[in-house]
């Protein structure tokens, strides 16, 4: 029997605590998070700001009660103050004050990831928001009451800043979303799919600020504008979403660390430190894309992190098979996927690769109805001609093409190979010479 400390209960802790304990009960499994919630969909955060849901009740799939019923001992709003790794002790304060101390025989790290804030002047002011937790959000809806807040501003045009932007849209705010990048996205999407998106946004009333940087943040005790290299925009609500950094703060004095901050772990998931397992978005990844170590903080890749430690945790081995970040947004009704790599990437990488560019109608054109075009973007090796990654843009739902993109780019298959693939016709789905088979056909 193993005494496991889970520092952090959310989509990664509670993924290793539930297959802890679905392997058994022989395991003391104690549970410390810092939050008064467990579990929070953070990519359902936006359909609840913006009135697509009707409430965040169905944005929590776990809770307190759940894990202890499994058998967890869990403790919530408690703080880890320190670990002593050389002698397997973990160092807290409970809730109500009290400090304990807690020894294990293995340690999983859950601890997430914290919001990069900008170390502008302003930043302090009323009305300045993270949204990354249930709490933010909920603070963003009841000042969302307010009829005199009409102007917001988004900072950053990542996933979250765009997700955002539209939110707030639906509430008929005026919108400016600001990047230092000339287009949104630009970290999963070459330009060709990311300008559609732009375009998506502006023709539903979102302003557009790309290319400048913040600067400050003016306001007397509340936010009135925002300053940029640039422009000065009138603002009652300033939301940061300019991106997060793994939360390494209990072990990086001790752990090895990989170059973004992220706890390094091999493909059990266990760290420099022997019987201390990280996972989510506080740990590396292994990046099949570009055969080698990365990171990308997704709940999917948390929730597969999670129950790799888990089974290591009690001694039975399994390892990462890797992951290709796999991932889409709906933004109005207008959909983007992608998987492994993009063009701009490749390049930032140095890696020697070529793309293929196709668009055609999802189903044939007799068919009148609920019919789509569907841009296919896939970038493949020059070399070995294995395909690296995916780009997809459509009004039509096509995230089932991204899943098996996401397998070919796990499993090395080339473009070549993907020119014949099996794939079937009926007019209600598709066209005998689709989009995926074209766009292979296409390549040179």
């Amino acid at each position: 029997m193993s005494k496991i400390i889970v520092i952090g209960a959310n989509h990664a802790g509670t993924a290793a605590i539930n297959t802890i304990l679905a392997n058994g009960k022989e395991n003391e499994v104690v549970v410390f998070d810092a939050n008064s919630n467990i579990s929070f969909l953070g990519c359902g955060m936006a359909l609840w700001i913006g009135n697509q849901i009707k409430g965040a009740e169905g944005l929590f799939y776990s809770n307190k009660e759940l894990l202890e019923d499994a058998g967890a001992k869990v403790n919530m709003e408690s703080k880890v103050d320190k670990i002593d790794f050389d002698n397997k002790k973990v160092f807290v304060t409970l809730k109500d004050g009290e400090k304990k101390l807690e020894s294990y025989d293995k340690l999983i790290l859950a601890t997430g990831s914290l919001p990069i804030i900008p170390n502008v002047p302003g930043k302090d002011l009323e009305n300045v928001q993270l949204v990354k937790l249930y709490q933010n959000a909920e603070d963003v809806i009841e000042k969302l009451k307010n009829p005199e807040l009409n102007n917001i501003i988004v900072i950053g045009a990542g996933y979250i800043g765009v997700e955002l932007a539209e939110a707030f849209k639906r509430h008929d705010k005026n919108v400016t979303m600001i990047d230092v990048a000339s287009t949104c996205l630009s970290n999963y999407y070459d330009l060709p799919f990311s300008s559609e998106m732009d375009k998506n946004l502006k023709e539903h009333g979102i302003n557009l600020s790309y290319g400048e940087r913040l600067i400050e943040i003016k306001g007397d005790k509340k936010v009135k504008t925002v300053v940029t290299d640039k422009n000065e925009y009138p603002a009652d609500l300033v939301v940061l979403c300019i991106g997060f950094r793994p939360n390494n703060e209990l072990g990086k004095d001790k752990l090895e660390l990989f170059r973004n901050g992220a706890y390094l772990v091999n493909r059990n998931q266990e760290t420099s430190q022997k019987n201390v397992y990280a996972i989510g978005d506080c740990a590396t990844v292994y990046d099949n894309s570009i055969d080698s170590i990365g990171y990308i903080a997704l709940a999917s890749n948390a929730v597969r992190s999670g129950i790799i430690a888990a089974y290591n945790a009690i001694d039975i081995p399994l390892e990462s098979i890797g992951v290709q970040g796999s991932n889409g947004i709906c933004i109005f009704d207008f959909m983007m996927v992608s998987t492994g790599i993009s063009m701009q990437r490749a390049k930032n990488l140095g890696l020697d690769v070529d793309c293929v560019d196709y668009e055609d109608y999802q189903k044939p054109e007799f068919i009148e109805t609920s019919n789509e075009k569907v841009k296919i973007r896939i970038v493949f090796d020059k070399k070995t001609r294995v395909i690296l990654g995916v780009q997809m843009a459509s009004k039509y739902d096509m995230h089932m093409g991204n899943h098996m993109f996401s397998l070919a780019i796990q499993e090395k298959v080339t473009i070549d190979k993907l020119k014949l693939l099996d794939i079937f016709f009926l007019p209600h789905f598709n066209k005998p010479y689709n989009y995926i088979t074209m766009a292979a056909l296409s390549a040179k």
